[in-house]
């Protein structure tokens, strides 16, 4: 698709600073977690895991790609994940993913499949305690998602700055 490889290469050429660091397993909640809704905000759920007494919000855009942003298990770091049914050229294992946002560009790893997910999902996250990185998750309007091998997509990022204070009122309330 040219529009991809337009997409990609333009973002490969920006002089970046890569403000994310790569993903360690435990990032996502296991397949063990127990979640709670805790609440809702402009088209966004606010789930309570709790089995590792944190928050997270999550979305389903039209296309049916997911957003989910949240901490860490150790609660020092933000991530944020997206995913999509799409082939998206995943071969198995962890790979390279680059998340562009208004110019900036942020490196994280892409899994074949999220644990707590779905069928089919396929998709990976990025984590970051770079203030650059959560203010442009809040800010901007769209972030393009580029797996290492193919199928750049546009993931709106409509409702994330409600949806990070209502995902912070959570996180007080359960003691993260």
């Amino acid at each position: 698709m040219t529009i991809t490889r337009n997409v990609a290469a333009a973002c490969a050429a920006l002089s970046l600073s890569v403000g994310a660091a790569l993903a360690s397993d435990g990032v996502l909640p296991s397949s063990d977690s127990v979640f709670t809704k805790w609440g809702e905000t402009e088209g966004w759920t606010i789930y309570q895991d709790e089995t590792r007494k944190s928050c997270l919000a999550e979305r389903v855009d039209d296309l049916g790609n997911v957003l989910q942003m949240g901490l860490t298990a150790d609660h020092a770091l933000g991530y944020i994940g997206v995913f999509t049914q799409a082939d998206i050229g995943l071969s198995g294992g962890k790979e390279k993913l680059l998340i562009a946002i208004d110019g900036d560009l942020y490196e994280g790893e892409a899994q074949q499949k999220s644990k707590h997910l779905a069928d089919g999902y396929t998709g990976g996250y990025v984590v970051s305690n770079d203030p650059d990185f959560i203010t442009d998750v809040m800010k901007k309007y769209e972030m393009v998602v580029m797996p290492e091998h193919e199928g750049a997509f546009v993931i709106s990022l409509e409702g994330t700055l409600k949806a990070i204070e209502e995902s912070r009122k959570c996180n007080e309330e359960v003691g993260a």
